[in-house]
């Protein structure tokens, strides 16, 4: 019986596959070196699929043909060679990712003879993606067929170890050749990433704007996907232009117009179902839901199950703490970083027309050194002679030890924190979503169009200056709309687990603006970096993504259900052309996920006596020294210790340690305080300064 049920199962995928409701398979040609030839190839393709009995569906770059010899439907693109977002794109909806060599390239500058820089930057971000099935083609081969084999073996087992196993070798310089690769084609099982698999998604054949919705608002009806998450008004379901089988084979080749398709059916959604794009609490102090209650409650009956001395009238909160006077929380007093990127921004908007190059590379070297400072000194700060250290430092605390001491994940919020949207348990709701999704698939009710359909989609409440970027774009770049599960238009705090891109040098600085990919979706964020502790509830922040190992990105953004693969731009500066900084994936989505800032205090040995020291530096007056005096300290060659009283009036302090200390030892001091993304300054890539507004939840679509 289930040998019967996996053939029938393989049989019905068969003929899915050769189907007249099959949808267009898409071809994605991509030259891996600059000299590659991509245009007479697709040219060769196309006048062996469009010929008198097929049925051609004008598009941008190459139509899409319904060929009733072959009895498929394929549309075929070349990605451009340089424009590395368009190959992005492309490679997201690629049923066949076809990579094309020339056995007569010779690239020079990488390890490759057959792969230049540019395609070896794309390898590494299309493994990141996932790689749907995919041929190696080989060009420029010679003509005699004896001569043929040597160059075709040699240029495929150079190229073997950057493909995945079962990609296969075809030589394509003739007709003859690319006919065998489209029967051979026809037959294929396609595979195709897991995260393409979990949500419904389209390749737009046309993209226009309803500027009659609104009358003469700023707003529009469009087609689009990559500026952002708005709500349909309506689908409608049109009749097929492409069929195989017709007697009446229509070319409209030289027509763009699809208004006139017939509509065979129209959906609208139901008012009482819609989801909120925006939060209504945004901008409200953070409150706990149910599920937080409970989580809270289950916490305090385990903290009550652990016995400890207290000193009366001191909860156990309060002891966590190491008796660290909060009173000084309320002076204003910021940090240094919010200190230096308040008073860069105030810089910027006043030479932000008087920006040179000089003053730009001097900007880059300031960069530079603090990463190569932060490489070296990791959290090292000075004290400041000017302002005591109580008040510099009022927001940051002493913790006992970052692995077993109690943080409150609901304290102390910022005032504009958002209401962001929390999971009692983020992987049992993603389980139930999916799960509700596959079932809805399955029903096949009124309510859901069959896969393969030809249809129009009415997004609502476009802004008309994304919508125009977007038209102009569409002719050179595949314009695709993916659907979003339930909670995915919520706005909540994502962890992404990233590394930083090997070919990347620039240092990449925790808050900066960057350009995230996540599967179909791209917005724009200004993470925080951390590194992630084992077995703790508590995690240390990065100032800076280090080279050769794995970071968690956390950014405020529109909720996505993982697996998804990420991909992290850059622009060196405004309006270039954007860098792949880092790859990595969606880990999770955890609002009350704590990351820690510390702050390492340093001191230097005045005076040594076995285990005690007389310690210079670290504070410049002793009602610092009394203030801080309840913490533990540490030397960098491994002694603890803490303080006992100051010396004289300039800050020095009495310490006593559990060994005999060094003259060359350093004495530390750590401080913690919770640290939280950025909001950018616009959301989308193609939202421009005009269409954004200064936080998320301001804005009418996330």
């Amino acid at each position: 019986m289930i040998r019967e049920q996996k053939r029938a199962a393989v049989l019905k995928q068969k003929r899915e596959l050769s189907g007249s409701t099959t949808p267009p398979r898409v071809i994605v040609l991509f030259a891996l070196c600059a000299s590659v030839d991509l245009e007479s190839l697709a040219n060769d393709l196309s006048s062996l699929l469009s010929k008198d009995s097929s049925t051609v569906l004008p598009g941008f770059g190459i139509p899409t043909v319904a060929s009733s010899e072959y009895k498929i439907r394929i549309s075929v693109l070349k990605a451009p060679h340089g424009d590395l977002l368009s190959c992005m794109e492309m490679v997201k909806v690629a049923d066949l990712l076809v990579f094309v060599a020339s056995a007569m390239s010779s690239c020079e500058e990488t390890a490759s003879q057959y792969i230049d820089s540019f395609g070896n930057q794309c390898l590494s971000v299309f493994r990141s993606l996932g790689l749907p099935s995919t041929v190696l083609f080989v060009r420029d081969l010679p003509t005699e067929l004896k001569q043929r084999n040597e160059p075709k073996k040699s240029c495929s087992s150079s190229l073997a170890s950057e493909f995945p196993e079962d990609c296969k070798c075809y030589p394509a310089d003739t007709k003859d050749d690319l006919q065998k690769f489209l029967w051979l084609f026809k037959e294929q099982r396609l595979k195709v990433p897991h995260w393409r698999t979990q949500r419904s998604y389209l390749m737009a054949h046309k993209v226009d704007i309803d500027d009659h919705t609104y009358g003469n608002s700023d707003k529009c009806t469009l087609l689009l996907t990559g500026a952002g998450d708005f709500r349909l008004c309506k689908v409608e379901v049109l009749e097929d232009p492409l069929l195989l089988n017709s007697s009446t084979n229509q070319d409209l080749m030289g027509s763009d117009e699809t208004q006139d398709v017939k509509v065979i059916r129209s959906l609208v959604p139901d008012c009482q179902n819609h989801e909120d794009i925006v939060d209504k609490h945004a901008g409200e102090q953070a409150r706990p839901n149910e599920a937080d209650g409970a989580k809270a409650d289950e916490d305090h009956t385990q903290k009550k199950t652990r016995k400890r001395k207290l000193p009366p009238g001191t909860s156990e909160y309060q002891a966590a703490w190491d008796e660290f006077d909060e009173e000084e929380s309320d002076c204003g007093i910021e940090d240094d970083d919010e200190d230096s990127e308040e008073e860069s921004d105030n810089v910027s908007m006043m030479e932000v027309d008087d920006m040179t190059e000089e003053k730009i590379q001097d900007e880059l070297k300031a960069i530079k050194e603090a990463h190569a400072a932060d490489e070296e000194f990791p959290d090292e700060v000075d004290t400041p002679l000017d302002v005591p250290a109580r008040t510099r430092f009022a927001k940051y605390k002493g913790l006992k030890s970052i692995r077993n001491s109690i943080w409150d994940p609901m304290e102390s919020l910022p005032q504009d924190y958002p209401k962001n949207y929390n999971y009692h348990s983020f992987k049992r709701t993603q389980k139930q979503v999916l799960a509700k999704a596959l079932e809805m698939e399955r029903e096949n009710s009124q309510d859901c169009i069959p896969v393969g359909s030809y249809i129009r989609l009415h997004i609502m409440e476009v802004p008309t200056g994304v919508a125009s970027k977007l038209c102009i774009l569409s002719k050179t770049t595949p314009v695709t709309a993916c659907g979003l599960l339930e909670h995915e238009n919520e706005v909540s705090v994502l962890h992404f687990s990233v590394k930083k891109n090997e070919t990347y040098h620039a240092p990449i600085k925790s808050k900066e603006e960057l350009i995230f990919h996540v599967g179909f979706r791209q917005f724009v964020c200004r993470p925080i970096f951390s590194c992630e502790f084992k077995n703790a509830d508590k995690n240390k922040m990065e100032r800076f993504l280090h080279a050769g190992r794995f970071s968690i990105a956390s950014v405020y953004a529109p909720i996505s259900f993982s697996p998804f693969p990420t991909i992290i731009l850059k622009r060196a500066v405004e309006d270039a052309t954007p860098e792949v900084a880092a790859l990595g994936s969606l880990k999770t989505v955890d609002r009350d996920r704590i990351i820690l800032k510390r702050l390492i205090l340093t001191g230097y040995p005045q005076r040594v006596s076995k285990r005690k020291a007389s310690v210079k530096h670290m504070f410049y007056n002793p009602e610092d020294v009394k203030f801080f005096k309840p913490l533990e300290i540490y030397t960098k060659r491994s002694l603890r210790g803490r303080i006992k009283e100051p010396v004289g009036t300039h800050g020095a302090m009495k310490c006593l340690l559990n060994g005999v200390l060094e003259q060359r030892d350093t004495v530390c001091m750590n401080l913690y305080k919770r640290a939280y993304p950025k909001r950018p300054n616009h959301l989308f890539p193609l939202s421009s300064a005009s269409d954004s507004l200064p936080c998320m939840e301001d804005q009418n679509a996330v």
